[in-house]
């Protein structure tokens, strides 16, 4: 298995993710998508989309503002609920979380346990903390020239409320058929006390997240039909080793305070076993409490019964980041020396990479060139390389997860075949340029 240094350390070499703000030492819990973290990262959020929303008939995608009315995280419950336990070392004044420095804690642990169980502080080594307090993770900001009480405003910790605060908008031009879902990919943030475990914890991520909307006595059915569809998503679509997911029933203690029932699949990374994926039963929680603060209606008529309620929601969840490692880690291979990202064609940055055997014979670099345009123009997602001998090459598609290699040699001038190479099994074939 990777560990996770050997990830870190491939994705800053080869330009898959940097520290944030790097040149300045850094900030953290904020990192930097470099070229090829773009390229993976589009690739994962367009396999998302088209999966949930473009092959289905009852999903509709949405793209809300990310500083939203100060009275949505009031209704929602963030400003009272979205709260971690902060301790302080009263020596070194660390500001740690406390659960996560005693094992099997939850976000629901007292000070009594904490000190019952005798931590010592991970900066300092010593042993005297102040009491746990709530610390909640809402970015704070202001809104227009004064800096005041009515100023005041969060940058969306979760993209869900941009969901539920357009449902009747989406309802009332789209008229949907229950069940529907709307969908809605971007950013949110998240003030973490102690970020940590490179992008599996940060304080600025990217959400993809539906809002499915059922009849109230649908839920169940809904619910399993939405859970064998993310096992579908990660296992077939974006390819993760199956024998590293594991569906985790959360109790009533750890979960949401809108969650009547949820289940984590949960991912074995390198530093452990972390949630990855989430789905939510989160009733009709918030939409009542929107009509409650709003004082408009949330209520779907049917259109054929004449019926109305407030429906209720199932909500499959994941983070980008999340997601990200945990292709980076499960595609990890070491062979002797070599380093092979197994990343399946339809996520790996580039399709092709295209290589003169010599970048010193024009001729050979023309022809190099002409397969370029051919294969660039068919599959967009190619690359070309010339630096270093052929091995190298190799060595550094390999590294990025680039499926095919085409090397054009002096054969070729002859025959117009091409050498491809396949990164798996590094088998080499003689392909005819014009079936590539």
């Amino acid at each position: 298995m990777a560990k996770m240094e050997d990830i870190v350390s491939l994705c800053k070499r080869r330009g898959f993710i940097f520290p944030g703000s790097d040149v300045y030492g850094g900030m953290a819990g904020t990192w930097d998508f470099g070229p090829l973290g773009v390229m993976l990262k589009r690739n994962l959020m367009q396999a998302w989309w088209n999966f949930w929303v473009d092959q289905r008939d009852d999903m509709y995608g949405v793209d809300a503002a990310i500083i939203m009315n100060p009275r949505t995280w009031q209704a929602s419950g963030h400003v009272d609920t979205f709260n971690d336990p902060l301790v302080e070392c009263k020596e070194c004044h660390a500001r740690l979380r406390a659960d996560k420095l005693v094992d099997g804690a939850t976000e629901s642990i007292t000070t009594d346990e904490f000190l019952a169980a005798g931590v010592k502080c991970p900066i300092c080594g010593k042993q005297d903390w102040s009491e746990i307090r709530k610390f909640n993770m809402m970015f704070e900001t202001h809104v227009g020239p004064v800096n005041d009480e009515k100023s005041v405003a969060y940058l969306r910790p979760e993209t869900a409320q941009g969901i539920f605060t357009n449902f009747k908008n989406v309802v009332d031009t789209i008229y949907p058929d229950l069940p529907f879902g709307i969908a809605q990919q971007g950013k949110a943030f998240r003030n973490e006390i102690s970020p940590r475990d490179f992008i599996l914890r940060d304080r600025e991520c990217s959400q993809m997240e539906i809002e499915y909307f059922v009849r109230p006595d649908d839920w169940e059915k809904a619910f399993e039909k939405m859970r064998a569809a993310q096992h579908v998503f990660l296992e077939e679509i974006v390819g993760l080793p199956v024998e590293k997911l594991r569906d985790y029933d959360v109790p009533e203690e750890d979960r949401a305070h809108y969650s009547r029932r949820t289940v984590d699949i949960m991912f074995d990374y390198p530093n452990g076993e972390e949630e990855l994926m989430g789905l939510a039963y989160r009733t009709d929680f918030d939409l009542k409490n929107i009509e409650r603060e709003s004082g408009k209606s949330m209520e779907y008529r049917d259109k054929n019964t004449g019926e109305t309620f407030i429906p209720h929601v199932i909500e499959p969840s994941i983070g980008v980041e999340r997601l990200f490692l945990a292709v980076l880690s499960g595609a990890y291979w070491e062979d002797g020396d070599r380093i092979v990202l197994k990343l399946s064609e339809n996520l790996a940055p580039y399709k092709f990479c295209v290589s003169p055997l010599l970048k010193n014979k024009p001729e050979l670099v023309a022809k190099a060139k002409e397969v370029y345009r051919q294969l660039k123009e068919k599959y967009i997602f190619v690359t070309w390389d010339d630096s270093g001998n052929i091995g190298k090459r190799y060595k550094k598609q390999d590294e990025i997860g680039t499926p095919k290699c085409v090397v054009v040699d002096f054969d070729s001038l002859e025959d117009d075949s091409v050498t491809v190479r396949d990164r798996d099994t590094t088998e080499q074939t003689r392909v005819k340029i014009s079936e590539l």
